[in-house]
């Protein structure tokens, strides 16, 4: 059994909490960007889903050999690439079949997500450390928080114009957003001693 240092608790503490209230708005926004029809809110959801997978494995990888954060950060970079390509075959099915999303459900649930994320990040940026896992779970929920912005600037132009182009915008946003955040964790990986 692995001993953990007091360094070691307090990230799994953090990383623990963290996983709670991501996977609780994974939960809520795919609820809301299904009844609310908005693609930028489900991919909100998938986003939180991946974050919560990542830092589940974050969690698991707090006290082991550099190797294994550097296999644990990987897959955290590789489910955040395979996010966004999935985001974007969403956006572009919803284009071609139409959609319809409610400003008002997109933005009142992405301010209720940026509190979330930028509580989370806060935590996260309490616990100092240098290790790669530590920096991909910041750079997630850093992307759910410019994310979150995004969503709420699309529902105010879908309510305003009543179209729905902005919300489809979004949701491509978000997934660039996460592809940038998967190679930046990759590259960090790449660079990383071994």
């Amino acid at each position: 059994m692995t001993a953990f240092n007091a360094q070691d608790q307090r990230q799994r503490r953090t990383l623990l909490l963290v996983l709670v209230l991501n996977f609780g708005l994974f939960l809520v926004l795919a609820l809301a960007g299904w009844l609310a029809d908005s693609s930028a809110l489900l991919a909100n959801a998938a986003d939180n889903a991946s974050d919560s997978a990542v830092y589940l494995i974050s969690f698991l990888a707090v006290g082991r050999a550099p190797r294994w954060k550097k296999t644990a950060a990987t897959v955290s970079g590789v489910l955040l690439l395979l996010f966004a390509i999935g985001v974007l075959a969403d956006v572009a099915r919803r284009w071609l079949m139409g959609t319809e999303p409610i400003g008002p459900t997109m933005m009142v649930m992405a301010l209720a997500a940026a509190l979330v994320n930028l509580w989370c990040l806060k935590l996260l940026q309490k616990v100092d450390s240098d290790d790669v896992n530590m920096r991909a779970a910041e750079t997630f929920s850093f992307n759910d928080f410019v994310s979150n912005g995004g969503i709420l600037v699309a529902g105010g132009l879908v309510l305003w114009l009543g179209q729905a182009w902005p919300d489809l915008v979004v949701g491509a946003l978000v997934a660039i957003v996460a592809a940038k955040g998967a190679f930046e964790i990759l590259r960090d990986v790449r660079d990383q001693p071994s």
